[in-house]
């Protein structure tokens, strides 16, 4: 497959087309990271409100995953895709009209939307490349459209300081933010005259019921529940988060208001899973061997998820402030060398597929990444200030390397549990990525900021530890993880068409045709 990376043909081309879709979303979610510092002295924001305004960019990421995730089995992922770039150019422009901490929590909020983009080129990739290869082309796709991050990190500042002049001299981070949005758009327009959802003569599956996911077993509905919990438990930290007296945006009436709506959703989002799924809790209906797939497989996914993708969603946004402050460096010098942590996403995360391809066993790839990704960060703890530069920078490169390679390694199994669903299984997959994103950094915001970064070292490097204990003793291999064939396409000749129906014959009078 590596030889015919570059040939931009057929299944590589659509490859190409769609990482880079995916680049552009990230490259707008992270466009506030880099001016951070600088948006908070223009617009005299506390240090309080900017952490906040990090947990804002990730928040409603965490229901559009899987809103998105259902919209995208229904729709397809070239339709999904296209609109959401367009859209992209709303919250970019808002965010570079913001006048105030309110304006900027609203924009943010309306980003986090666009984050959710990730899931869609999942479902692409996954339609166009087999099971044997799945590993590598989702981490290309995940690995070079992550790199929109450093884009963002490094490409942006440098834009906004090229155009000071159109500034008084400033940088110049509302037109450098404004251009990001104006840039997705149009490529939103390309995307959707470019691609399709599936090779000729493939049948795209699409799910019996829309609405909620479906499961093949009681006990799998009860984890389902569970696990959609956790995501309405990450919206409402964050709503207590705003409510903080030090944050001055939700008064404690208001976000008990905004707790009552999340109950409202949590109980909508329950009542529709008990309908897609009545007649499998009625014992009317069970699923043959063939059909089923364990949603606890998805939990475990999950929590990968958060260890690995959560874990860079908070290093990202934490480490240009933390290595200006720890090493007393100037912020373009800082935010560069944190830019080395985005940067490796490049070769990191497709490495996770390709070991996962390679080695025979997707599971043990996931437990031994995983467990690398808890023993650097575990590393990463000790980083002082008398650390030598170098070295500190050695450091962050080494939990870089495991926690995207662990994401490469996660969605190299996640479309292989359920392929009809797999929109819906990557939704809420990269929905508790940004879960874990946003309890990070909520224990971030709320640590003493001389041990903040320690703190949150200590604490993702736990959950990886823990988390890969788990994945050796209770995740389990996919079917056909290395088969030419997605078991459902087995049948489908894709370059044939079908046989077209006969024409019907005039009637005789008396009721044949």
């Amino acid at each position: 497959m590596l030889k015919e990376l570059w040939s931009f043909q057929g299944r590589y081309r659509i490859l190409h087309m769609t990482w880079i879709a995916f680049f552009l979303t990230f490259l707008c979610w992270f466009n506030l990271a880099p001016f951070a510092t600088t948006i908070g002295k223009e617009l005299h924001l506390a240090t309080d409100q900017i952490k906040t305004l990090l947990i804002c960019n990730l928040a409603l990421t965490i229901p559009a995953r899987i809103v998105i995730g259902m919209i995208l089995d229904k729709f397809g992922p070239r339709i999904t895709f296209s609109v959401l770039l367009v859209f992209a150019i709303v919250p970019c422009f808002a965010t570079a009209l913001a006048a105030n901490f309110h304006h900027l929590v609203l924009a943010r909020l309306l980003m986090g939307i666009v984050g959710a983009g990730f899931v869609i080129g999942i479902r692409m990739t996954s339609e166009w490349f087999p099971p044997k290869e799945i590993g590598i082309a989702q981490g290309i796709y995940g690995g070079w459209g992550n790199f929109g991050a450093f884009g963002a990190e490094f490409v942006l500042p440098s834009i906004a300081v090229a155009t000071a002049f159109m500034d008084g001299g400033q940088s110049n981070w509302r037109l450098t933010i404004a251009l990001t949005g104006i840039l997705s758009a149009i490529y939103g327009l390309i995307y959707f005259r470019s691609v399709s959802d599936t090779p000729p003569g493939k049948v795209y599956l699409r799910p019996k019921r829309s609405g909620a996911m479906e499961v093949t077993s009681v006990k799998s509905f009860y984890a389902m529940a569970v696990m959609n919990f956790g995501l309405i438990f990450a919206l409402g930290l964050l709503a207590w988060r705003l409510a903080q007296p030090k944050i001055h945006f939700l008064t404690s009436s208001q976000m008990l208001v905004v707790w009552g709506l999340l109950g409202c959703l949590y109980g909508y989002q329950t009542y529709k899973a008990v309908q897609v799924n009545k007649e499998l809790l009625q014992g009317r209906k069970i699923y043959l061997s063939a059909e089923r797939y364990d949603f606890h497989q998805v939990s475990l996914l999950c929590f990968t998820y958060v260890t690995s993708f959560g874990s860079e969603l908070a290093a990202v946004s934490m480490l240009p402030a933390f290595f200006e402050h720890t090493f007393n460096l100037e912020h373009v010098a800082a935010g560069m060398i944190a830019a080395s942590y985005p940067f490796l996403n490049l070769g990191s995360r497709p490495s996770g597929g390709l070991i996962s391809d390679k080695l025979g066993s997707r599971k043990w790839t996931m437990t031994i990444i995983t467990a690398g990704i808890g023993l650097s960060y575990l590393t990463a703890y000790n980083i002082r200030s008398s650390w030598p530069l170098p070295l500190a920078i050695a450091v962050t490169v080494l939990s870089a390397y495991f926690a995207q390679a662990g994401c490469g390694a996660t969605f190299a199994m996640a479309p292989l549990i359920k392929k009809e669903s797999t929109g819906q299984i990557a939704g809420i997959v990269g929905a508790y990525g940004n879960f874990g994103g946003v309890v990070y950094l909520t224990i971030f915001s709320l640590a003493p900021s001389e041990t903040a970064a320690q703190i949150l070292f200590a604490t993702m490097g736990i959950a990886a530890l823990v988390c890969a204990f788990m994945c050796a003793f209770f995740l389990k291999e996919p079917q056909g993880s290395f088969a030419e064939h997605y078991g459902s396409d087995a049948a489908q000749p894709e370059e044939v068409a079908p046989e077209p129906l006969p024409l019907p014959t005039r009637g005789t009078g008396r009721g044949d045709f």
